[in-house]
């Protein structure tokens, strides 16, 4: 469940943030994956095709990058760290 929440309040910030920019279409998302998230970057590219299914970011290119760092202050969660946009 905490996945799907994460993955869900991701897809929303990535959407205001195309609508901000009167995108067409998302066609790069960058993430940084805590290391205790619980994703491996193929698992939270499958999350991310099923939560973004019907958005702006449907279909996007996702680079996810696992962080090692277990004290990191952002360790249990998910960074947007870039999108971008097609016009």
């Amino acid at each position: 469940m905490h996945e799907h929440a994460l993955m869900q309040d991701l897809v929303a910030e990535i959407e205001r943030l195309g609508r901000s920019e009167r995108a067409r279409r998302i066609t790069r998302v960058d993430v940084r994956l805590g290391a205790l998230s619980h994703f491996t970057p193929a698992h939270f590219r499958e999350h991310f095709a099923d939560a973004s299914r019907g958005t702006l970011a449907e279909g996007a290119a996702v680079h996810a990058e696992l962080d090692a760092d277990v004290h990191a202050p952002r360790a249990t969660g998910v960074v947007l760290e870039s999108v971008e946009v097609e016009a």
